[in-house]
């Protein structure tokens, strides 16, 4: 299979889950939707779970990596901006299979890889940073709690609020709780919301 044959696999694996979730997504409907037989999916990738974690893993966006604007704030601000504008197509594709991958250590571990180690890595990177510019004390309790922070928010928030946590949302959080609990500021009024 060429690579871009594959990639058009792997894009349509992961519409299909957007659209029905992990448990509604069936290698004949793949099939259907990519015209490739079943047999030569079950081939390339095993089954279900082994193509799934395969499309996982080529979910790309621009990483939070490049941001280094001398501020932690301003930093931390970027990267809600950042996750914010992607988060209604990443929020519903982590919706659409967290129960499965809390059950399938492969898809757990393409899930983490392709969608939040490398911003949490990078979240990390700038509060250590931050730490570095003595902008935020070493042991302050809050540093570790930033990512989850952020991907929290972004998952719960069409649950709990009924919106998606959009750039303006995830900048509001950052101002409102994580700049004060670093010791970055007074907590400031959260920003408006976008419907869910």
């Amino acid at each position: 299979m060429s690579p871009e044959r594959v990639r058009e696999l792997h894009e349509a694996v992961l519409d299909l889950l957007r659209e029905g979730g992990y448990q509604s997504l069936t290698m004949e409907a793949v099939a259907a939707r990519t015209r490739c037989s079943k047999s030569t999916l079950y081939r390339q990738w095993k089954g279900k779970p082994g193509l799934v974690a395969a499309a996982l893993r080529t979910c790309r966006h621009r990483p939070l990596g490049d941001i280094d604007t001398g501020s932690l704030a301003e930093d931390l601000r970027a990267a809600a901006r950042a996750i914010g504008d992607r988060a209604v197509r990443e929020t519903n594709l982590i919706h659409a299979i967290a129960h499965a991958a809390m059950n399938d250590k492969r898809l757990r571990q393409a899930l983490v890889e392709a969608l939040i180690e490398p911003d949490a890595a990078a979240l990390e990177a700038m509060v250590r940073r931050g730490v570095e510019r003595g902008e935020v004390a070493a042991d302050n309790p809050a540093a570790r709690y930033i990512a989850a922070l952020l991907f929290g928010a972004l998952r719960t928030a069409p649950l709990v609020e009924g919106c998606y946590a959009d750039a303006d949302y995830l900048v509001g959080c950052v101002d409102a709780v994580a700049l004060p609990a670093l010791g970055l500021g007074e907590p400031v009024r959260a920003a408006g919301r976008s419907a869910a």
